[in-house]
C-alpha cells in the first residue's frame, strides 16, 4: 500500500514498510530516552547508591589491587581507594569512574531494541562484562600514571579513557545487534 504526500509542490510516495522503519526508530529512541531517565536517576538514587554502586565502586578498588598485586605487591585496596602501601599516594574510584554509567547507556540501549528477553539478557550480562573488564585496564593503568605523571594522567583520565569507555558501550551494542537472529523482513505492498 503506498501512501501520498505533498511537499512544497512534490508529491512523494511513502510505503508501509518505510513508514514502519521510521515507527519503529522513534520507539527505540522514545525506550531508549526513558530507559537512561530511569536508569540514571535510580542510580543516583542515595538507598541505591549506599546499597549497590559504593559497594561495587569498592569490589572494582579490590579487584584491581588483586590483578595488580600479581606484579606489584607494594599497592592495598582501602573503600574505594588504590594506594601504594609504602607513600600513601593514589587514585580514589569515583562516580562516573566505575564504569556503571556506561553499562547503563548499554543496558538502555539493548533494552530499547525490540529482541526476544533471551538476547537481551545474554547481551546485558556480556556487556557488563566487557565494559567492566576495559575499566579494570583503565583503572590499573590510571594508577600507574598517576604515579608516574599527573599531566599525563589527567589527560588519559578526562580525555582518553572516558571516550574508550563509552565507546567500548557502543561498540558492544553493535556486535551484539549483529549477533541476534535474524527475522525476515515483511514484504513490502
Amino acid at each position: 500500500m503506498l501512501a501520498e504526500a505533498q511537499r512544497g509542490g512534490a508529491r512523494t510516495r511513502y510505503n508501509c514498510a518505510t513508514v514502519h522503519i521510521a515507527a519503529s526508530m522513534y520507539r527505540f529512541i522514545a525506550v531508549f530516552l526513558v530507559c537512561l531517565l530511569v536508569l540514571f536517576a535510580l542510580e543516583l538514587w542515595q538507598p541505591v547508591q549506599d546499597g549497590a554502586i559504593m559497594p561495587f565502586t569498592s569490589g572494582i578498588a579490590h579487584v584491581s589491587v588483586w590483578i595488580m598485586q600479581m606484579f606489584d605487591h607494594g599497592v592495598v585496596a582501602r573503600g574505594n581507594d588504590i594506594l601504594d602501601a609504602n607513600t600513601g599516594g593514589g587514585i580514589e574510584i569515583v562516580a562516573g569512574c566505575n564504569g556503571v554509567e556506561a553499562v547503563l547507556i548499554l543496558v538502555s540501549a539493548i533494552l530499547a531494541f525490540p529482541a526476544p528477553w533471551k538476547n537481551k539478557l545474554i547481551g546485558i550480562a556480556l556487556g557488563f562484562l566487557a565494559i567492566q573488564t576495559l575499566n579494570l585496564v583503565r583503572i590499573i593503568s590510571l594508577y600507574y600514571l598517576q604515579r608516574w605523571s599527573m599531566a599525563w594522567f589527567d589527560w588519559f583520565h578526562l580525555y582518553l579513557w572516558q571516550a574508550l569507555i563509552i565507546l567500548d558501550a557502543l561498540v558492544f551494542w553493535l556486535i551484539w545487534l549483529r549477533w541476534l537472529p535474524r527475522t525476515p523482513r515483511p514484504a513490502a505492498v
